[in-house]
């Protein structure tokens, strides 16, 4: 009892998801004594659901990082028949059997009839009656938690994460080691390509003011939902979008190479561009991004962004623009700041 106790005292304390996740993964594998504790990440890509490891603690407090940074949005949920079953029928746990032998319980955490975040605990023998019993309880306070923490870190309009979100992800991502693990106390991942970075993109919607004057607020807030909705559809699973203020967003995109961060940006750009909004036709976006160092502070980072962003804008908006290209071909120059400075 007082382990549990411990471990619900740990849990509630944590004021982030990442922290939340670890906390619940290492009270199950400790208290159930199981050989794996996952949190797994369901998503739908295409009208196709998948599975995404996003935090593991193995037998021994061995914490392991997600295993699909790579771009890709998971495992196909058909690797996982028994969970697919189980979220198909909206049930509160599904049992299954690994090639291995090992029994595997799934105990999805639901929001109305939704599931979005799912526990996976790997056990040697069948869990019992009264294990099954103390993780559902654990898995209840999880939900609960997990839900206040989605309301104090969400933005009330596009539901997309919000500014003091960002500010704390991108702190943690530039003191993390390698200047780009959002996941403290796992290990620091070294397998990663050379030219693979992190990356901060600034989005702003182009003449925005416009469609207010002409259209009302009831639209342009439409308008923004819209392109929140793009963001998050046109951005990779292990990917951050906020939303900054006003007509502003702001991602985070995790390890990857400079190509492919220019295509995934370009790619939402020539969606919104493309995309028919209701009343108000056409509706295009500029887009300023900028490597993660871990030598500069968020000030700096930001307005490298943003420098790359008013570029985009003053130089025919609807267009992506790179700041460490523009600042190799002398189109910018470096502004001295201070680490106190306000860019938004």
């Amino acid at each position: 009892m007082d382990s549990l106790l411990r471990h619900m005292v740990d849990m509630t304390g944590h004021r982030d998801h990442t922290m939340l996740d670890i906390s619940v993964i290492s009270a199950v594998q400790e208290l159930s004594g199981a050989l794996q504790t996952r949190v797994l990440a369901i998503a739908s890509v295409c009208g196709q659901r998948f599975v995404r490891p996003r935090a593991c603690i193995r037998a021994g407090g061995v914490a392991c990082p997600d295993e699909a940074q790579d771009g890709s949005p998971g495992e196909p949920i058909t690797a996982f028949p028994e969970l697919a079953h189980c979220l198909d029928h909206h049930d509160s746990r599904a049992e299954g059997k690994g090639p291995d032998g090992l029994r595997v319980l799934w105990l999805p955490i639901w929001f109305g009839d939704k599931a979005a975040t799912c526990l996976e605990i790997t056990h040697h023998g069948e869990f019992t009656g009264d294990t099954i019993h103390m993780i559902s309880g654990i898995v209840s306070v999880y939900r609960n938690f997990q839900n206040l923490l989605d309301y104090s870190e969400r933005d009330s309009l596009t539901g997309l994460l919000n500014r003091k979100t960002f500010d704390d992800q991108l702190a943690r991502m530039l003191h993390a080691p390698d200047a780009g693990s959002l996941v403290p106390g796992l290990p620091e991942r070294r397998h990663h390509g050379a030219e693979e970075k992190q990356w901060l993109a600034v989005v702003d919607v182009d003449h925005f003011k416009g469609v207010n004057d002409r259209f009302g607020h009831l639209y342009g807030d439409e308008v923004l939902i819209l392109v929140a909705n793009l963001l998050q559809s046109s951005f990779r699973a292990q990917d951050r979008v906020f939303r900054f203020g006003g007509e502003e967003f702001v991602v985070l995109l995790r390890s990857t190479t400079l190509d492919n961060a220019r295509k995934i940006i370009d790619r939402f750009r020539l969606d919104v561009e493309t995309h028919e909004f209701p009343q108000v036709g056409r509706v295009t976006v500029s887009v300023g991004f900028t490597s993660i160092r871990a030598a500069d502070s968020p000030v700096v980072t930001l307005g490298h962004a943003d420098q790359a962003l008013y570029f985009a804008k003053a130089n025919g908006r609807n267009r992506a623009c790179y700041y460490e290209e523009l600042l190799a071909n002398g189109l910018l120059q470096t502004i001295a700041t201070n680490d106190t400075a306000e860019f938004f």
